[in-house]
């Protein structure tokens, strides 16, 4: 047995190493760095990034929008990918291969993408107008609402591709047996289908809501330098402030934040059902 354990670290050892060096380091120093002030830790700059009611709106509106984002996708990729996974033959091939092509273009153009769309002049404000809905254009970009949807626009294909390979592993026969028994589509839906795709629904609710978190370039173009996010912040006090004990606070936020993301989505998967 312990021939066997030994032979088996020997293997594992390289790849924790590797890990370590690469990951688990980088990560540490990074979270140092914000807990590190004049010589010695302390709690200090956390205290005083959380003093500042600029700081507050920003963290709270980073979480705001992360959890609208992630809460649109997974009902937008639930209906999704519940209608991929019902096409019979080659359709469904090709459907998912539209899901996944967004995802080989660069966030960069796709979300530029948005500017022509949501401007002042863009296909959004010219159809509100032609319809009557508004006389003059409305302020769509540079706004929280321009962040959400060029986030979910971003994020919203990678829930998708989650949840259709939770959805193909469902027992067709429970959810036939649940409409014999009478149950509606809101039963079915909350009673079947969701107990047994969480834990597709983790996996895309944390890439989804660790994505939002940490994007850098679609708030920072949809979104401006009036509607800061946390990311967009972390990029001023780096470049502009040079302030690297409060960036370092901020990643060390985005980093917690993100991890306890996966935490509560694995909980989630791992739940029973009442």
């Amino acid at each position: 047995m312990f021939e066997k354990r030994a032979e088996a670290f020997v293997l594992i050892a390289p790849a924790a190493l590797f890990s370590l060096a690469v990951f688990v380091a980088p990560v540490l120093a990074l979270l140092s760095e914000g807990f590190h002030f004049e010589g010695h830790w302390s709690l200090q700059p956390l205290s005083a990034f959380f003093a500042s009611s600029l700081n507050q709106a920003v963290f709270w509106r980073t979480l705001k929008i992360a959890a609208l984002v992630t809460a649109a996708a997974a009902g937008l990729g639930y209906l999704a990918a519940q209608a991929i996974v019902d096409i019979k033959g080659g359709g469904k091939g090709r459907m998912v291969a539209m899901v996944v092509l967004p995802l080989m273009v660069s966030p960069v153009a796709r979300t530029y993408a948005w500017i022509v769309i949501l401007g002042r002049t863009g296909i959004v404000n010219r159809a509100l107008i032609f319809v009557g809905l508004t006389d003059e254009p409305l302020r769509i970009l540079f706004s929280e609402t321009a962040i959400f949807i060029g986030l979910l626009q971003l994020l919203l294909p990678l829930m998708i591709l989650s949840l259709i390979g939770a959805l193909e592993n469902l027992p067709r026969d429970a959810v036939a047996a649940a409409r014999v028994l009478g149950a509606n589509d809101l039963q079915i839906f909350v009673k079947i289908i969701l107990p047994l795709t969480r834990e597709g629904f983790a996996v895309g609710g944390t890439l989804v809501f660790a994505g939002s978190m940490t994007a850098y370039i679609t708030p920072a173009v949809l979104g401006g330098a009036k509607v800061l996010m946390l990311e967009t912040l972390l990029y001023q006090r780096v470049s502009i402030a040079n302030d690297l004990v409060s960036a370092g606070v901020i990643a060390s936020l985005l980093i917690v934040m993100s991890f306890a993301a996966n935490l509560v989505m694995r909980r989630i998967a791992k739940a029973r059902t009442a």
